[in-house]
């Protein structure tokens, strides 16, 4: 058996660009992709915390360094330049690796540079 499970995210990036006439995909800054371990065509999941919308599309190279976030094609009308969204990826993983299963979770600052690398999420608390 095999469990889907999170396999990288980027954690509160702002969209820098809305590209409606570009060919479709999320461009993300090359240093940001690394650090996610991502790849160019990867699947990814995008959650825009400013109005809620969901949606999935491939990530593409951004500039190295720019800080770059653009949301191209149809996928541009759920995002403005400024939202802040979550870029997350997936992947397949058999039953006798899931307890030693670790994502890739970046967090950026205000400028989508990268500020933390941690490889599990902390247990909610009440």
């Amino acid at each position: 058996m095999y469990r889907t499970l999170l396999k990288s995210k980027i954690h509160r990036v702002k969209t820098t660009h809305c590209e409606l006439h570009y060919e479709g995909s999320c461009a993300i800054d090359e240093d940001l992709m690394e650090a996610a371990n991502l790849v160019e065509n990867e699947q990814i999941h995008i959650w825009n915390v400013d109005n809620g919308e969901r949606f999935v599309t491939y990530a593409i190279k951004g500039q190295r360094g720019s800080g770059m976030i653009s949301v191209n094609g149809s996928a541009a009308r759920r995002a403005c330049v400024g939202d802040l969204l979550i870029i997350a990826s997936f992947a397949q993983v058999a039953e006798a690796d899931v307890a030693t299963h670790a994502p890739q979770l970046v967090f950026v600052n205000e400028h989508n540079r990268q500020v933390e690398l941690r490889h599990h999420v902390p247990t909610q608390q009440l």
